[in-house]
């Protein structure tokens, strides 16, 4: 199984599927082609055509591609669901989403039954496309609250948090890799977004400086002191302080700087993808998935968490262990980490926190027992 994705990260990132119907553009992002029309009572022009054109186009980056796919899949399940009952899922009916979700949770034959953090997803998703056609989804009506309060006293479960990579387990993976063009890549995606508590797709959505492209959402400055990352992020924009390490095999700034010396990057995305031969980089930015991809066969090769089976450590491991490990393994103040990490609340910077000290205050002696 390691080989078969070491293979494949080996050849290319992950390239977006053709469309089989041009006409599937905008189901795809969440934004129906009529639903940004001109009036009808006024007469159409070239200038408004162009005006619409690109409200529409304003209207697919109202949130991430990645949020935007996943609320179509959504919405194309429910509507699956719906003609396979008979029914129509236009316009949006409690009753029907109350039974579509009951469900989801408990399903009537094969199907695997979903979390409920998925099934709160999925409601997330048919609501954000019901709005997209002038729609509401009431979900606090009662067919729907009252199910979903049911299934998450009944299903509800702590979350499954993917493994941490700290420090000493991110030395281990640094040192599987080659050293070639593909391998100064590699090094620098991990030790930069260990180093800088980065989402896998903040880390792929930098640019070398700021406009270079329309699909950027970051650029990075290389300073003296370390490297200075001007971020648009889920919480807005926030600039990421990268600090040089105590080493060169390890400092985020040096094998970043080596990866856009070697691979003559002055312009544009910074992490791109390799030529098949390895020699030069091409200007074609990588996916996210690539960075998924390479933490997982990064932290099997190196042999993190040996007492589980090979299939359970590719699931134990995500972009978000990077995240996990600078929580985990930076000593500092909290809220140092927090501002690095980008969280709103210390709740939530604690969440990544794999782990601390939870009994350092004793509450039970400070009470006098």
């Amino acid at each position: 199984m390691i080989r078969s994705m070491a293979e494949t990260h080996q050849k290319s990132p992950i390239d977006p599927p053709e469309r089989s119907n041009p006409n599937e553009q905008d189901e795809d992002l969440g934004c129906d082609g009529d639903a940004l029309a001109l009036p009808s009572h006024i007469a159409r022009s070239g200038a408004l055509d162009r005006l619409a054109e690109t409200a529409r186009n304003y209207a697919r980056a109202a949130a991430s591609e990645n949020t935007l796919k996943a609320y179509a899949k959504d919405w194309a399940h429910f509507a699956r669901w719906c003609r396979m009952r008979g029914a129509d899922p236009l316009p949006p009916s409690p009753q029907l989403i109350g039974l579509y979700i009951a469900d989801l949770a408990a399903p009537v034959g094969q199907a695997p039954a979903l979390s409920v953090t998925s099934i709160e997803r999925r409601l997330s998703g048919l609501a954000w496309k019901f709005a997209q056609r002038g729609q509401r989804m009431d979900r606090k009506d009662r067919h729907i609250a009252t199910v979903l309060a049911g299934i998450r006293r009944k299903h509800g479960r702590p979350p499954r948090q993917k493994e941490a990579i700290l420090s000493e387990d991110l030395r281990d993976m640094l040192a599987t890799l080659p050293h070639d063009l593909r391998g100064l890549r590699d090094r620098a995606i991990l030790l930069i977004g260990f180093a800088g508590g980065l989402r896998r797709s903040e880390i792929v959505s930098l640019d070398h400086g700021k406009d270079d492209t329309p699909d950027s959402c970051g650029w990075v400055e290389v300073l003296e002191g370390g490297v200075l990352i001007t971020l648009r992020g889920k919480t807005g924009w926030r600039e990421v302080e990268i600090s040089r390490g105590s080493a060169d095999e390890t400092c985020p700034v040096h094998a970043l700087t080596q990866w856009l010396h070697y691979a003559r990057i002055d312009f544009g995305p910074i992490f791109v993808a390799v030529s098949r031969n390895g020699l030069k980089a091409t200007s074609e930015r990588l996916s996210d998935k690539h960075v998924a991809r390479l933490i997982k066969i990064c932290a099997c090769e190196a042999g993190l968490r040996p007492d589980l089976p090979e299939a359970e450590r590719l699931r134990l491991f995500s972009g978000h262990s990077l995240r996990a490990g600078l929580a985990s393994s930076a000593e500092a103040e909290e809220r140092y980490v927090q501002k690095q990490l980008g969280h709103a609340s210390a709740e939530m910077t604690r969440r990544y926190q794999r782990r601390r000290d939870r009994f350092r205050v004793n509450l039970t002696k400070a009470a006098g027992l």
